[in-house]
């Protein structure tokens, strides 16, 4: 019967599959990139272009303007000029606004417009478009308001005049201005597309 003896080192070498020690390849070296300041990281023209085209904020431009009273503190017409004119411009250009304050429109009713016997502007239509009757439009309580006023404005000057059963309806648009106020629109698509095109057409404002 044969005898197997097996020896085992008592010191066996271990092997150290996460050495802490790190091991480099001398022949095949890594380069770390070396860190850069913002100041010297150039981009692309084209890209530094459209970056500071992004960074300009374009500004309303607002001028300094001075209201100036040409009538009355009972009836006051205020007109504005720029604050920024010399003080010798300034006065002449009052005393030249004041001189011919009667030539301005200060309200609806020195706006009569033309004679009905000299002229008469009328629209003309296309055949094939049928009138258009908007549905009303509501508008807020506040805002319904501010439409009434300007309605009786225009009423009293004589702009407006009563109509019973009209063929065309449109609805107004209230456009609120700076001031609190409210320019009177209306919405004329329908019979803008009943109203024939001109031939020539009116010239670019480019050209």
């Amino acid at each position: 019967m044969n005898q197997h003896s097996c020896r085992c080192d008592s010191s066996p070498d271990l092997i150290d599959n996460n050495p802490v020690t790190p091991l480099y390849d001398f022949d095949n070296p890594i380069y770390l990139a070396e860190e850069e300041d913002e100041e010297d990281c150039e981009l692309p023209g084209e890209l530094a272009r459209l970056l500071k085209q992004e960074e300009k904020v374009i500004q309303p431009h607002e001028e300094q303007i001075e209201v100036v009273n040409l009538g009355t503190d009972e009836v006051r017409k205020e007109v504005k000029i720029g604050a920024a004119l010399e003080e010798s411009v300034k006065g002449r250009l009052v005393v030249l606004l004041k001189e011919y304050v009667d030539i301005f429109a200060w309200s609806y009713q020195d706006m009569p417009g033309l004679d009905t016997d000299i002229v008469v502007h009328k629209l003309p239509l296309r055949t094939d478009c049928p009138p258009v009757k908007q549905k009303l439009r509501r508008t807020r309580p506040d805002m319904a308001m501010k439409i009434k006023e300007e309605v009786q404005k225009q009423w009293d000057a004589g702009f407006l005049a009563v109509t019973n059963y009209p063929p065309w309806v449109a609805n107004i648009v209230p456009v609120p201005k700076k001031d609190g106020k409210v320019r009177m629109c209306v919405d004329y698509r329908d019979l803008n597309r009943a109203s024939p095109k001109d031939d020539f057409p009116l010239p670019h404002i480019d050209v």
